[in-house]
């Protein structure tokens, strides 16, 4: 069983029927897609489309009232998609992170190690500033 939100808002839909492809222009309501185009007479389109909710067609568009889903269709209320938030409170004096980060940079890759490394110095330097390698000193690592 189908599941739609009902909705009050609907859109007018005019569609080109052109040779080449298929052009749409999307507009919130009938009175802005007459004043765009002034061949189209606003009364024989409301009469079209409110009263007897047909599309307007002739050889160059079709244009119809589509209603605009404001939910998502067939989802069942079980697989709904719940937003929760995933946090741990603890007081300060406490918890100590030391281990946790000590096991997460233990099982990255020393190379990733030092990627990370190089991205919180430049974060620290400013523009055009270089990095003082005084005490830094390189080691070839095997990756």
């Amino acid at each position: 069983m189908s599941t739609r939100a009902v909705s009050a808002k609907r859109a007018v839909v005019l569609s080109w029927k052109e040779k080449g492809g298929n052009r749409i222009e999307l507009f919130s309501n009938l009175k802005n897609l007459c004043l765009s185009y002034p061949q189209f007479n606003y009364n024989t389109l409301n009469n079209y489309l409110s009263k007897s909710k047909i599309a307007f067609e002739n050889e160059l568009v079709r244009i119809e009232r589509k209603p605009i889903n404001l939910k998502p269709l067939n989802l069942p209320e079980e697989h709904a998609r719940r937003i929760v938030p995933v946090m741990v409170r603890r007081a300060m004096k406490e918890f100590d992170e030391k281990e946790h980060d000590l096991e997460y940079w233990l099982s990255v890759s020393p190379v990733e190690r030092l990627r990370a490394l190089a991205f919180i110095v430049t974060q620290s330097l400013k523009d055009n500033e270089r990095m003082d390698k005084t005490i830094v000193r390189r080691i070839n690592l095997k990756a």
